[in-house]
């Protein structure tokens, strides 16, 4: 009878080991889901961002080609040459204003991407399964002994 029971205990520590290996792989798989689900979601929030700033970068070259248009315009019609002197100083220095404000777009933009970027370190639970499993069978074999 004593081995009876001792084989009941075992089974029932077999079984119980069993429900919990399923459940961790089902915890497992629903954790592949959510994380393949917020890959997507990334990868969606990184091409909004990318189109926002080839936009952003367009609309920042068409102003700045208006703004040039305009002062060479406005130049030209007063007699000066739009190629010499404080005319070309003035058209330089919009497009230096519009480089430097792309250079800080750019920066933005990285910085953006870069803050969305999950951590490599997550951990992914494979100890967790053993440690939680050693109770079980410490107490199985502690009952086979006994």
């Amino acid at each position: 009878m004593a081995a009876l029971g001792s084989l009941a205990t075992l089974a029932s520590a077999g079984v119980g080991l069993y429900a919990q290996n399923r459940a961790l792989q089902q915890n497992a798989a629903t954790q592949r889901a959510q994380a393949e689900l917020t890959q997507k979601q990334e990868v969606a929030r990184q091409q909004q961002l990318t189109l926002q700033q080839q936009a952003d970068q367009r609309a920042r070259g068409e102003q700045v080609a208006r703004t040039v248009a305009s002062v060479r315009a406005r130049l030209a019609s007063g007699g000066l040459s739009v190629d010499d002197g404080s005319a070309a100083v003035v058209t330089q220095g919009l497009k230096a204003d519009a480089a430097a404000g792309q250079a800080d777009s750019d920066a933005l933009f990285r910085a953006r991407l870069a803050a969305g970027r999950s951590s490599l370190l997550q951990p992914d639970g494979s100890l967790t399964t053993w440690l939680r499993a050693a109770p079980t069978f410490g107490n199985a074999l502690r009952n086979l002994l006994d």
